[in-house]
């Protein structure tokens, strides 16, 4: 594999996240995958419309000057939550990375760089959500990731920070 490079998200690259946004769905059947208009649905509009509010962070994976992942979290205040909101001073995580970059090490990279990058901004802890049959799942348990709630089809999931 190239070198990639990890590092923040640009004020002009926030279009990126529409991408990253679908590839984060979690596509059970390989065969017959989801539309892509499902981002527009407000329950995931949330996780990127307006980006670039005060808490939000996003970092990257580049690959030949070409952006091949993010992970990007947000806080939701008031009545607008996320499948993995904890509270409303908890950011929540979304990552996703292209089809050919994964099981690469890459999201494994750019996850610990975001969790050392909320730290660094004093959250004390960060959630997600994860489908029941994500092999992501255990990404996430081996980087500190405890399930705190099973739904029906999902792990409500925490890290602590400090």
């Amino acid at each position: 594999m190239d070198n990639y490079l990890i590092r923040e998200l640009k004020n002009n690259e926030a279009y990126i996240l529409e991408d990253m946004l679908y590839e984060a769905i979690f596509q059970p059947d390989k065969s017959n995958p989801i539309s892509r208009d499902v981002i527009n649905q407000p329950n995931l509009r949330v996780y990127i419309d307006n980006w670039g509010q005060l808490d939000d962070l996003c970092i990257v994976s580049e690959v030949n000057g070409k952006i091949v992942g993010a992970v990007w979290t947000r806080i939701f205040n008031g009545e607008i939550k996320g499948y993995g909101t904890i509270g409303n001073e908890t950011p929540e995580l979304s990552i996703a990375l292209y089809k050919e970059n994964r099981n690469k090490g890459i999201g494994r990279e750019l996850m610990k760089s975001i969790l050392k990058k909320l730290k660094e901004h004093g959250y004390p802890k960060v959630s997600l959500s994860v489908s029941k049959n994500n092999y992501a799942f255990r990404l996430y348990q081996d980087l500190g990731f405890e399930v705190i709630q099973e739904r029906e089809d999902d792990y409500l999931m925490m890290c602590k920070l400090d």
